[in-house]
């Protein structure tokens, strides 16, 4: 008996994406650095010294704006320290250069607010704390009139941030976290992304009806699946909705070391590869400067940011000719200032040369003793093993592509 197997249209159809596609959303400004699809995936992270030390603060900024942070976040509990914060700007702007800042405000903090939004480019606020409404845990429900009538004070509290904040053309980010739900959303639809999601779109609709489009949503978690799943119903329900703002993507508290960057990649990179995405933070228990690298990373690794060199080397085996990991670092010494170059180091011929096809320039095991030198698919030469570093760097500089590092 023969049988046929049906090709099914979708399956004839279905289209294999070598690079992200972004969902395209609208853009926002944050102190001359615009974030949305039609631009970079940008780089954030936040300071952790008390906004109150101005001096220590504008010292952490500089600190992360030096390694690459774009835009800059802190915390800002009460009056005094968003009156800091403006003492913070000028000292910026006087010892350094003008970052774009982020002010973090939390519970009650319209006066906060509106005091802080004067000094920074974007102010954040977290819907399940912004407006604090406590409710009766004695009582298993609540009617529509009551529940409208707190909706109605949300509005009248957080109208004048955003009557501000579109008079001087600043931003906004709606920050849900998993965590912090307000007790009316835990009571309607439990500790869920749709609760969080429902938390974020009050905020939104609040602003639409304001005809004020300066915002940025962020719904982090601290568990990746409860991120993912949260933004992946957020972008739904804006799509439904129609709106196209762009996406803060973290996941928040997600450790230190090894765990911490593995935990955060798992969330971040999940959604920039399905195209989610127009800036993040990689929220580590360290110092603030180390988030940086691993943000680029993660950007670079998935073809959304080309800021450091790719370096393509094998994993090692039984055929290797060299030692490899001793290469590969002598090879980084030698041009990790190329960026946008991409460099293969390959134990020897067998794979090489087909895994490394789309470097710029690959140095490979030829046998014992021998390298060979590529210029993308093509063998350009062999040298002996301890010129191998230097010819490369000569090869680099033979096509007009070696500049000499600062």
């Amino acid at each position: 008996m023969t049988v046929t197997m049906a090709k099914s249209s979708a399956s004839a159809s279905r289209r294999y994406e070598t690079q992200i596609q972004r969902r395209l959303t609208r853009t926002v400004t944050v102190g001359g650095v615009a974030i949305g699809s039609e631009h970079p995936v940008r780089v954030q992270s936040m300071i952790n010294e008390d906004t109150l030390d101005v001096e220590g603060s504008t010292a952490g900024i500089r600190r992360l704006h030096e390694v690459g942070c774009e835009i800059v976040r802190l915390t800002v509990p009460s009056l005094a320290h968003a009156k800091a914060v403006g003492e913070i700007c000028k000292r910026l702007e006087q010892t350094y250069q003008r970052v774009p800042l982020v002010a973090d405000v939390h519970h009650n903090g319209m006066k906060i607010a509106l005091e802080v939004a004067k000094h920074v480019d974007k102010v954040r606020i977290n819907p399940g704390l912004f407006v604090f409404e406590k409710l009766d845990p004695s009582r298993t429900e609540f009617s529509s009139e009551e529940l409208a009538s707190i909706s109605d004070r949300i509005v009248q509290r957080f109208e004048p941030l955003v009557v501000l904040l579109k008079q001087h053309n600043k931003a906004l980010r709606i920050g849900v976290n998993h965590g912090s739900l307000a007790e009316r959303m835990l009571f309607a639809y439990g500790d869920t992304p749709r609760g969080m999601v429902e938390s974020a779109m009050e905020f939104v609709r609040i602003c639409d009806s304001l005809d004020f489009h300066n915002i940025v949503i962020s719904m982090k978690a601290s568990r990746a699946p409860v991120m993912l799943a949260a933004y992946r119903m957020m972008v739904d329900t804006m799509d439904e909705q129609g709106f196209n703002y762009p996406l803060h993507l973290g996941v928040t508290e997600a450790g230190d070391g090894d765990y911490g960057r593995i935990k955060s990649t798992a969330g971040i990179a999940t959604l920039l590869a399905e195209g989610l995405g127009d800036t993040i933070r990689v929220s580590l228990t360290e110092a603030p400067e180390k988030e940086i690298p691993v943000c680029y990373s993660i950007l670079q690794s998935l073809g959304l940011r080309k800021t450091m060199v790719e370096y393509i080397s094998c994993p090692s085996c039984g055929r290797t000719l060299f030692n490899l990991e001793e290469v590969v670092n002598k090879v980084r010494d030698a041009t990790s200032h190329l960026v946008g170059l991409d460099i293969a180091v390959m134990g020897c011929i067998v794979n090489g040369p087909g895994e490394m096809a789309d470097a710029d320039y690959g140095y490979v095991g030829k046998g014992p003793g021998v390298i060979a030198l590529y210029r993308g698919r093509e063998e350009i030469r062999k040298v002996s093993e301890h010129e191998g570093v230097q010819a490369l760097i000569q090869l680099i500089k033979d096509d007009g592509r070696w500049v000499d590092p600062l």
